[in-house]
Parts: structure tokens; C-alpha cells; sequence
């Protein structure tokens, strides 16, 4: 009984710690909000414009709303495209991929992050989530490196699925910075995640 107490004030405190790293590693956005503030427009990656040029059909579609209704089952199904993609995807970097520095693709059975980001996806649109609630999301990691995530917009807030991270969280319990995202309205269009 006391091993089990202990265990879960540990758990506890992990949480919080985490909660407020990852609040502190985003001093613009709002602490308390469930979704993520937007502060206009910004620049297109470079990889998801070259992504465009490549898939012009995939780019052209529209967004077909900007967040779902978080329901049991909608759940289920980001739990498990979240695990599935990345229990079938191997990490490997681009150069050791396709031996350049940066493209995003869909993983055959390797990718980076932006791959898991574009089959996660592909996969939730194709079960008809609106690509307006599926917004790539370009961030820095707790170290400081560049990383992609893909944000999954809904009723009850932004909730992250991530390659390096197994379980799907609320945005600001994830340790990351957040740059910049798709605009739920046009997924050809990017907004800043911070207030400069």
C-alpha cells in the first residue's frame, strides 16, 4: 500500500514538473487554454513547400473544418494511429534516407519526423477527419533541435501525437516549443505559435 502511494505522489510530481517545463518553454501562449493562440501568418517550411510541388493534389484539397468533436471513440482511433505509426515506422534521419538534408515524404517503413507527421496524417483524413484539425506542427525539442509533431485540433483542446513521444497529450503538457503551424482555415497557409 505504501510502495502504491509512493508511486502514484511520484507520477504525480512527474506530471507537474513536466506541465511546467513544457509551460515554460512557451512563455506566449496562454498558460490556462486548451488550444494553442496563433499570432498570424508566417512562412512556409521549406520541406512542405517542396512536399507541395511533389503532391500538388494533396495541397489543393481544403480543410473541411478546422477541429473535431472529441468523442470515446475518436479518441481510440488518434490513440491508435498514433501507436501503429510509430511502432511501423523506423527513425532514420534524411541524409540516411534520401542522402539530403531535408524531405518530407510518406514513410514507406523509415522516416524523420515530418514523415510520421504526413502518415498520421494521411491515415486520420483518409477516416474522415477534416485536414483543418490535422495541422503540422514545426517545433524545437527540450534539447533544442528541430522537430515536427502533427496537432490534432478538437472540442476539448490540442492534443499532440509525436514520434518520440508514445502517448498523445494536451499541447501544453508536451516538452516542446512551438514555432509555427498550419492554419486550420487553409492548410496552405502557416501561423506563428509565437508573439514576437
Amino acid at each position: 500500500m505504501l510502495r502504491a502511494s509512493l508511486m502514484t505522489a511520484i507520477l504525480i510530481l512527474s506530471i507537474i514538473s513536466a506541465n511546467a517545463n513544457a509551460l515554460h518553454l512557451n512563455p506566449s501562449q496562454p498558460e490556462t487554454a486548451f488550444s494553442m493562440q496563433a499570432f498570424g501568418a508566417t512562412t512556409i517550411p521549406i520541406g512542405y513547400y517542396e512536399y507541395c510541388k511533389r503532391y500538388q493534389a494533396r495541397c489543393a484539397r481544403p480543410s473541411g473544418g478546422s477541429y473535431i468533436e472529441l468523442t470515446q471513440q475518436r479518441w481510440t482511433e488518434i490513440v491508435d494511429v498514433n501507436y501503429q505509426v510509430n511502432r511501423t515506422v523506423k527513425p532514420l534521419t534524411d541524409p540516411e534516407i534520401f542522402g539530403v538534408e531535408e524531405l518530407w515524404e510518406y514513410p514507406k517503413n523509415v522516416g524523420d519526423c515530418e514523415d510520421y507527421v504526413l502518415q498520421k496524417r494521411k491515415v486520420l483524413n483518409e477516416m474522415g477527419y477534416p485536414l483543418g484539425s490535422l495541422l503540422i506542427t514545426v517545433a524545437r525539442d527540450a534539447q533544442g533541435g528541430g522537430h515536427a509533431v502533427l496537432t490534432v485540433v478538437t472540442d476539448r483542446g490540442d492534443y499532440i501525437l509525436d514520434n518520440v513521444e508514445q502517448n498523445v497529450m494536451l499541447w501544453k503538457d508536451a516538452e516542446l516549443y512551438y514555432l509555427k503551424r498550419q492554419s486550420g482555415s487553409n492548410p496552405n497557409t502557416w501561423v506563428s505559435l509565437v508573439q514576437n
